[in-house]
């Protein structure tokens, strides 16, 4: 009489098999580990995209505001004229007009210093008809009280020319809204090609899988049932890329505006600020960051779910 085998390897894969909760996909596969990686790494240059748009966004905004409350006011000498007698009726008329903060007027020695760049050290530009400058802040960056500084500077010192720099704070704008812009592209090649990937991974788990969908399917297996398996697995492996890439991102923004504050007295560090400000994200640029991973791993389940729903409607 024959006796039952006893082996400890077959028991062992018997009660792996017949495991009631055990789920539809394979966890911890090849496959999956390699979406994982992808997700992060399109999760973190994604984020950091949309954070740099973000701080090219702030920054912009924060040199069109200074941009537009600064006034520049040039006195070009003449033969005969008394130059420090001018700057001086200008700076006054200049104070009593409406809307100015302060007024700073540029000494001859600062005045040459600006031109050092361009005419180099060394040379003696006394004889030369250098220009004052006198550097007027308002308080409204609109621009409302333009016309009567305007007014009280031609009754003053006529030969004034006044500069109010909005071409400048025009084209700092362009250029801001280009860098959004291509961004905003950027981002969205990302997005599309992080949802191509996703397409694959879960196309070829279809796959791999065909002969169990296909079985669960006639036996009586709901379509809903069987495309939620597949969300549920998917979705697990996207929040996990998205937590990783999204920390990265949020760790990396972290690092360079503690950096920048310890950089912020260097010439360098005085450059950088000057371009992207403290190179800090707001609490809501964080909070942006957030919402990308969120993101993400909403659009890995949905894709998941909306591929395999395909599968089965075309098993009818």
């Amino acid at each position: 009489m024959n006796e039952p085998i006893s082996d400890e390897t077959l028991a062992h894969v018997a009660q792996t098999v017949l495991r009631r909760d055990m789920p539809l996909i394979p966890s911890g596969s090849i496959a999956g580990n390699a979406l994982v990686v992808v997700i992060a790494i399109m999760t973190f240059l994604a984020c950091l995209t949309a954070g740099g748009a973000l701080l090219v966004a702030r920054a912009s905004e924060g040199w069109r505001s200074e941009v537009l409350r600064d006034i520049t006011i040039q006195l070009m000498p003449r033969p005969g004229d008394d130059l420090d007698s001018l700057v001086a009726k200008a700076v006054s008329a200049a104070s009593q007009a409406p809307g100015v903060d302060r007024v700073r007027a540029y000494s001859a020695v600062e005045s040459e210093k600006l031109l050092e760049p361009w005419l180099g050290t060394g040379l003696d530009l006394s004889l030369l008809p250098i220009p004052r400058l006198i550097v007027v802040h308002m308080r409204d960056r609109t621009g409302g009280e333009l016309p009567g500084l305007r007014a009280l500077l031609a009754r003053a010192v006529p030969q004034a020319s006044l500069e109010d720099h909005r071409v400048w704070a025009t084209r700092i704008g362009t250029m801001a809204n280009a860098v959004v812009t291509l961004g905003a592209a950027l981002f969205v090649l990302m997005i599309v090609a992080m949802a191509t990937a996703i397409g694959f991974a879960t196309r070829g788990a279809v796959a791999a899988n065909r002969e169990i969908i296909e079985v669960l399917h006639f036996v009586g297996a709901s379509d809903a049932f069987i495309a939620r398996e597949f969300e549920t697995h998917f979705r697990r492996l996207g929040f996990r890329g998205a937590l990783i890439g999204g920390l990265s991102a949020i760790g990396f923004f972290f690092g360079a505006s503690t950096l920048s504050a310890w950089w912020s007295h260097s010439t360098g560090g005085e450059e950088i600020a000057a371009l992207f400000g403290a190179f800090a994200l707001a609490p809501t640029g964080y909070l942006g960051l957030v919402l990308v991973g969120a993101a993400v791993t909403l659009l890995t389940g949905y894709l998941s779910r909306t591929i395999v729903s395909r599968y089965l409607r075309g098993l009818l």
